[in-house]
């Protein structure tokens, strides 16, 4: 064996040694989650976990996973952030000619992941998405941050091209700034909301002992509320 491919052994087991040594951490006790008690649709426990998770600190707790695929059924995954779950569905924005936007028009189904990991909640969305109005598209933009703004002026119509250099990058978005402070009402064209209208809705409680807790919603116009609720071995 070459010393070459003795340190890459050597590096390999150590990576899976620190695997193996990893723990998931909580904090403090896991809440108890009976199923029992859950409402009848899944929006308000949504919020409710939401909100709990951010009450506990959790960073982040309105970051999302987003999978979708493209026509020819290849999934990719991103992390985007949640701006609104109310009756009509899961909101989040991006541009359409973005790779998401784009896999969204050819095969406009997704899947949504949140994970609060201090409180060991897990919940997935899946369903049809639909591009919200013109109107409302600006509207989610004008509420987002200065910041956020210049991102979105920045990527318009650019977003998931390659890029051909980092100072290009610099250029773009200092521009952005400057425009975003001197327009505070601007809109980015391709900026668009999406809204994802569920049919499954799954709640995963981790329980110390591995008993852990699934609660599947599916659409069902036949049940209480439009949902049949179902327990999932963990």
């Amino acid at each position: 064996m070459s010393d070459d491919q003795g340190n890459d052994q050597n590096e390999a087991e150590a990576f899976r040694a620190v695997l193996r040594g990893l723990r998931v951490p909580h904090a403090g006790d896991l809440p108890v989650f009976d199923p029992d008690t859950a409402p009848d649709t899944p929006l308000p426990l949504f919020r409710r976990w939401l909100r709990e998770a951010a009450e506990a600190g959790e960073p982040g707790p309105h970051t999302m996973t987003l999978a979708t695929a493209d026509a020819d059924r290849r999934p990719s995954q991103r992390t985007v952030m949640l701006h609104d779950a109310d009756e009509h569905g899961w909101h989040f924005g991006t541009h359409r000619t973005s790779r998401k936007g784009r896999e969204l028009a050819e095969n406009p189904y997704a899947s949504l992941a949140f994970h609060w990991m201090r409180a060991g909640r897990q919940v997935r969305v899946s369903g049809r998405v639909g591009e919200a109005g013109p109107e409302e598209s600006a509207a989610d933009l004008r509420d987002r941050s200065p910041a956020a703004l210049a991102a979105a002026l920045a990527g318009s119509g650019r977003q998931s091209e390659a890029l051909g250099s980092y100072e290009e990058l610099l250029r773009a978005f200092e521009a952005a700034y400057e425009r975003a402070e001197r327009e505070p009402d601007a809109t980015a064209p391709t900026w668009t909301l999406y809204v994802l209208e569920a049919d499954e809705v799954e709640f995963y409680q981790e329980e110390a002992r591995r008993r852990h807790v699934r609660l599947r919603y599916r659409r069902d116009p036949g049940e209480r509320g439009g949902w049949r609720r179902e327990l999932l071995w963990p």
